[in-house]
């Protein structure tokens, strides 16, 4: 008989049940052990962890201060950019009244989303459409909206369609562009200043930003039971400058006319309040646009009003001619005999053009712009003296205004000159000056002897709207009254029939000026090339008021002073005398002597030729 198989023990219900029992208790007890030490040992840790997962922050710009014209026109100008982006998987469902994307109607949802969404960002529906499709969760579409247009946005109530707050920014604007660029300067895209006006002034006009601290949900939207905390921005306060915007726009249109038409390199056209020194214009080409040139390579974002120096030529004569009055060493009608040649140690010296001996007076010599006349004259003096006086005229220093990247010029000691180097200091060459610096010679003669230090900035304005003007600007006693009235007659001169710069005469006015034609230097190609031309003046002669600079350099064709800088200063000056009311005095000119007979000359004790000592004083 075969063996019996084994039997299988039954199982016993009661065991598996107790060792269920004990398993659960246990996986209980680790549960529960767990949350005692969560919300009992670990409740402050395990809280700021989710919190700091919560937690979200959002830096809030300050708005950079205004820059003004004088007038009150806006130069610069600061505005908040809103970041707006799209979660795809939530645009698809824009009207279908669905939470999540359908293959059948996902395609019309981004359509029609897309159709209202286009003129608000500013492009097309056909190249947003692609943008809005898909499953991406974070496409940026504008990084350039403004609140109004967010607004607007917002109200359309596409879903997935938000502004990411942590990307708001503030965004410079300037609403003159290129009329006043190279002066105002720019904001680089960091929102650091890069130059002008920008950078001059950049702690009154920089804010401090604020902060905002909040709890958002998985899906990025505000808790609005959260805990939030917020310290506002601290927006940067306005700055008023002396610029005249209608004249800074015209000037600056005029000569970039000028410029084109005569083929020129560059150049500055400066207008300044005689009296007080006030800069009404400068203008300066080449420009740049700041709202969307900054950055791109090539661009000229410098001003040539304040950092390119030059060889001034016969504008400066006019020191030279009011140092030796000063002094004491000749007087405007003093006879100078001007041959075509004068020899100085191993140089000989010409005017611009070749011409019999000359029988002038130092008026005459100024009128006519000799150089041969003006080196006499200078042989008057010494050459410290005559340096002396170029210093107190503004020269070899900067200005005052505080502007950036302004250069000083160079004036080398006197006594560093060279024998020839003391002749042609004499008549505008061997030195360096700016526009501004050029300018300011003219308004020291036509306020009467007194340089005041240019002026740009108006008043600052302070948080509280306060609004406190700028220390009018210091002030040096160059020359006598009576010498600026002797030299101010002689710029008449010259602006006369038997001057050099009829082109400059404005009808009804009387007109003081000179004008200059020098060897341009290009710092490039380190060598003399071409020539810079210039006309400087101011009006009405007899009561000035304004004081008009023009600088042209490396006019092709022409590229004498007169031709090229005098039809500039006529149209400029004329234009605002006009804006600024001015009217004509009605006195007429007083007459001088520009020239006078061989033998008036030789009759004269106090003549200056060519060989006749003359103590120097």
């Amino acid at each position: 008989m075969p063996a019996a198989p084994p039997t299988t023990p039954v199982a016993n219900p009661r065991r598996r049940m107790r060792f269920l029992t004990v398993a659960s208790l246990f996986v209980l007890s680790v549960f529960g052990a767990q949350l005692v030490r969560i919300q009992g040992f670990d409740a402050h840790a395990v809280a700021e962890e989710a919190q700091s997962k919560r937690a979200a922050a959002q830096i809030i710009p300050a708005m950079r201060g205004r820059i003004l014209a004088a007038d009150g026109t806006v130069l610069a100008a600061s505005a908040v950019r809103e970041v707006v982006v799209a979660d795809q998987q939530a645009v698809c469902t824009f009207g279908t009244k669905k939470d999540t994307c359908n293959p059948e109607t996902s395609a019309q949802a981004v359509q029609q989303a897309a159709t209202e969404l286009a003129p608000l960002l500013g492009t097309t529906v056909a190249e947003l459409v692609p943008t809005l499709t898909g499953s991406k969760r974070y496409v940026i579409l504008s990084r350039d909206i403004t609140p109004v247009t967010w607004n607007a946005i917002s109200d359309l109530g596409i879903p997935g369609i938000y502004r990411d707050r942590r990307e708001t920014r503030s965004e410079r604007i300037y609403p003159q562009g290129t009329t006043t660029a190279a002066l105002v300067g720019y904001v680089t895209a960091d929102g650091e200043p890069g130059g002008g006006v920008e950078l001059m002034v950049k702690d009154h006009l920089e804010g401090t930003p604020g902060r905002q601290t909040f709890e958002q949900g998985r899906d990025g939207t505000i808790i609005p039971v959260g805990e939030s905390s917020l310290v506002p921005a601290v927006d940067g306060n306005d700055v008023t400058l002396t610029i005249n915007s209608g004249l800074q726009w015209y000037a600056q249109n005029s000569l970039a006319a000028r410029i084109r038409d005569t083929g020129a390199k560059s150049g500055t056209v400066v207008i300044m309040d005689a009296k007080n020194g006030n800069l009404l214009s400068v203008a300066s080409y080449p420009t740049f646009d700041p709202n969307t040139d900054v950055g791109k390579k090539g661009a000229k974002l410098g001003n040539v009003a304040f950092s390119d120096v030059f060889e001034p030529g016969s504008t400066s004569k006019i020191m030279t001619i009011a140092a030796a009055l000063e002094e004491g060493t000749v007087t405007p009608s003093t006879p100078v005999i001007i041959p075509n040649r004068l020899t100085r140690f191993d140089a000989s010296f010409k005017d611009s053009h070749d011409h019999p001996t000359l029988y002038r007076t130092v008026a005459g010599t100024l009128a006519e712009s000799s150089n041969i006349g003006t080196v006499l004259v200078s042989e008057t003096m010494t050459s410290k003296t005559l340096e002396s006086y170029f210093r107190k005229f503004g020269l070899g220093q900067r200005s005052g205004t505080g502007y950036p990247g302004e250069a000083k010029g160079l004036l080398s000691p006197s006594e560093t000159w060279s024998g020839t180097q003391a002749k042609t200091v004499a008549f505008g060459q061997g030195l360096s000056v700016t526009a501004i610096q050029a300018a300011s010679v003219f308004q020291t003669i036509a306020n009467g002897g007194v340089r005041v230090a240019p002026r740009l900035v108006e008043s600052l304005t302070a948080a509280d709207g306060t609004v406190t003007p700028t220390p009018r600007s210091a002030t040096t006693r160059v020359v006598s009254e009576q010498t600026a009235n002797d030299v101010s007659k002689m710029l008449e001169g010259v602006v006369s029939g038997e001057g050099t710069a009829q082109e400059a005469m404005i009808p009804g006015y009387r007109v003081a000026g000179k004008t200059g034609t020098a060897d341009y230097y290009d710092v490039a190609a380190k060598k003399y090339s071409g020539r810079t031309a210039s006309f400087i003046g101011y009006a009405p002669a007899d009561d000035p008021q304004i004081v008009v600079a023009v600088i042209v350099h490396k006019p092709i064709q022409p590229f004498f002073g007169g031709p090229v800088a005098g039809p500039v200063f006529k149209d400029v000056a004329t234009y605002a005398l006009q804006e600024l009311k001015i009217p004509p005095t009605g006195a007429k000119p007083a007459e001088i002597t520009i020239k006078v007979s061989p033998e008036e000359a030789l009759a004269d004790p106090t003549l200056l030729r060519d060989g006749r000592k003359r103590s120097a004083g």
